[in-house]
């Protein structure tokens, strides 16, 4: 079965095609340049580019890949959670595709999708232990199958990589700035004193970054020397060379406080929720190269089986939909025409109906 995967939940537009084999192709647009200027995704002018990317990109995609719309076993897009003109246009397209070509319609969850992405190329051993840690989410997940998920503990206000991205812009960073806190911290020996571990004299597993996010802004509020006096030049690339060792000290201590209460609420997780079989962490900070390692270090210490997906799908992607749409429309799953987009904030329900 060939599968169309449309995702536009917030700032990427991406179309992918997935087979039975893996990824057949993907083809994904960046807007980083649009909201650059603003330090932030802005969702009118996310909405508005999706709609101008998104058609040439599809069309660019079956083109390219030789497969017609025609030979599609079914057509997944991200219902959610997302900004809701950015899901509105992604839904426009496989809706008007699905009456179309006949193809059935499967609206995913973007926050499965992401945790599954972890095993494209690899498969899962259930019961797994599931962080979803991103821009707008952080969470801990039981998965009992590839479509049996159990949410444990959330972000109560802001999420993992909201502290990264509004740090880096306290100091001067580009954006989106989670990826150069990375850099500049890899390396790096934390202060593990400097930022306080949020949260954790709760005993339950949720998270809240607002705290440390606080922390950070007094932190460089005394210490104004930490802005980045530089900034590259549109196109060149980032020089680490820019910054002072006290800011990537700041950057390092910033990753390990962010990384080290992770595992800790995982650790809770694991003993309250257990047995597991395998770790999986999936989101665009599961790209972090300390956020990975403490991933790894703690799967080694618990037995499990370490399941991280590739750098490339721990952004928001359109395999990972296509790859979770496949699974749902292989089950029998999927969706009528007048299934509807769900926004940040509200429950996704499990309202699928059988394909006939």
């Amino acid at each position: 079965m060939i599968v169309l995967g449309i995702e536009t939940s917030c700032d990427e537009t991406s179309v992918a095609l997935v087979s039975g084999d893996g990824p057949v192709l993907e083809k994904t647009a960046l807007q980083e340049d649009v909201h650059s200027l603003f330090g932030g995704v802005v969702p009118e002018l996310a909405s508005r580019e999706h709609q101008r990317l998104l058609g040439p990109l599809c069309r660019a995609l079956f083109a390219q890949s030789g497969i017609s719309p025609r030979e599609l076993g079914a057509v997944a897009v991200a219902r959610g959670p997302g900004l809701l003109g950015s899901l509105l246009v992604g839904m426009g397209l496989a809706k008007g595709l699905c009456l179309s070509t006949g193809a059935p319609l499967v609206g995913v969850n973007h926050l499965h999708a992401h945790l599954l992405a972890a095993g494209i190329g690899r498969d899962i051993a259930y019961p797994a232990l599931g962080l979803l840690v991103s821009g707008g989410h952080t969470q801990i997940w039981r998965m009992a199958s590839d479509l049996d998920f159990t949410l444990l503990g959330r972000t109560l206000d802001d999420a993992a990589g909201e502290a990264f991205d509004k740090t880096a812009k306290m100091l001067n960073l580009p954006y989106p700035g989670g990826r150069f806190i990375d850099l500049l911290g890899q390396g790096i020996e934390p202060d593990r004193h400097l930022y306080p571990r949020p949260h954790l004299d709760d005993p339950g597993l949720d998270f809240s970054f607002s705290g440390l996010k606080t922390a950070v802004s007094e932190h460089v509020r005394k210490h104004p020397g930490l802005r980045a006096a530089h900034m590259s030049s549109p196109g060149a690339p980032f020089d680490p060379a820019w910054a002072s060792p006290e800011t990537r000290l700041a950057c390092a201590s910033l990753a390990w406080t962010v990384a080290d209460t992770l595992r800790i609420k995982l650790t809770r997780a694991a003993r309250l929720h257990g047995p597991f079989t395998s770790l999986v962490v999936a989101g665009g900070v599961a790209a972090n190269s300390r956020v990975r390692g403490m991933a790894a270090d703690l799967a080694e210490r618990l037995g499990l089986e370490l399941r991280l997906p590739s750098l490339a799908l721990c952004s928001d992607n359109g395999t990972m939909i296509a790859h979770m749409g496949r699974k749902l429309a292989l089950a029998g799953f999927g969706h009528g025409l007048a299934v509807d987009a769900i926004p940040r904030g509200k429950k996704i329900p499990w309202d699928y109906e059988v394909l006939s």
